[in-house]
């Protein structure tokens, strides 16, 4: 059964810093593409960055771009999202996904987290 449990969430001022880890477990970790996407209330669930089974590669959407980093650690079967500078935008449930073959669509990620709560006070 795979399981993918995210931490790290929680409330912070404007300009302040989170970081979010996602454990996964049910299957091998590395032959999957891990990533991150968010939902603000209201909105539809956007894209936020995606890292490739070997940590070689990461991509992030433009919002985020040289403000979050992604990253993953193979032996803690973990992934993480490393949040600098926020803003009140960031406000957003923030759901950790496993796919095969990554990208920035949610139509290619099979597993899902529950998610963990980001609030950006001004």
């Amino acid at each position: 059964q795979v399981q993918l449990v995210e931490s790290g969430g929680g409330l912070v001022q404007a300009g302040g810093s989170l970081r979010l880890s996602c454990a996964a477990s049910g299957r091998t970790f590395t032959s999957y593409a891990m990533a991150w996407f968010r939902q603000a209330p209201g909105k539809e669930r956007e894209f936020v960055a995606t890292i490739t089974r070997t940590g070689g590669s990461t991509y992030y959407a433009d919002s985020v771009k040289g403000r979050f980093t992604i990253s993953r650690d193979n032996v803690k079967k973990t992934v993480y999202l490393q949040m600098n500078s926020l803003k009140p935008e960031d406000t957003a449930v923030y759901y950790c996904a496993q796919g095969y073959s990554g990208g920035s669509s949610h139509r290619t990620y099979d597993y899902w987290g529950q998610g963990t709560q980001v609030t950006v006070s001004s």
